[in-house]
């Protein structure tokens, strides 16, 4: 009887429960698919208030299994023994609220072992647009990704 009176009073006084909304900064946290479907990210808050994604599965020769994958191009010969697998490939990101954008990242690619300057953004549509370039925009490609 007690827990129906409670529910009552809770209705009648307009409990207002609404759904946790998800700052702006935090919109490009998430699993992003690459529009290839050949990379899947996993992009995260970190610690010093930064952004950055790890690979979480990919697709490349389908006769090698993705747990055997090396960094074998990393130009750190110590590096090059790490795994493909949950590698951080995007890091220090920080979020510009005035351009809703996260600039001044640094992006890896394993393929060549190069590491790019890097800027994001979410679009109208809704799909997340990582650009690496260097030093300067306008010399950079940008790859698109879906949420999943």
């Amino acid at each position: 009887m007690f827990k129906c009176i409670l529910l009552v009073l809770f209705v009648s006084w307009g409990v207002n429960i609404q759904p946790r909304t998800v700052p702006n900064c935090d919109q490009i946290c998430g699993k992003w698919m690459s529009s290839e479907k050949n990379l899947l990210v996993q992009v995260y808050h970190d610690a010093d208030n930064t952004y950055r994604a790890k690979i979480i599965w990919f697709r490349d020769d389908p006769s090698k299994p993705m747990g055997e994958w090396c960094d074998t191009k990393n130009p750190d010969p110590s590096l090059r023994t790490r795994k493909i697998l949950g590698m951080s490939v995007l890091r220090e990101l920080k979020y510009d609220a005035s351009s809703g954008s996260w600039e001044d990242g640094m992006i890896y690619d394993a393929k060549n072992g190069k590491e790019w300057n890097a800027s994001v953004y979410i679009n109208k549509e809704g799909l997340l647009k990582v650009k690496g370039y260097w030093h300067f925009k306008i010399f950079g490609r940008t790859m698109t990704f879906k949420r999943v």
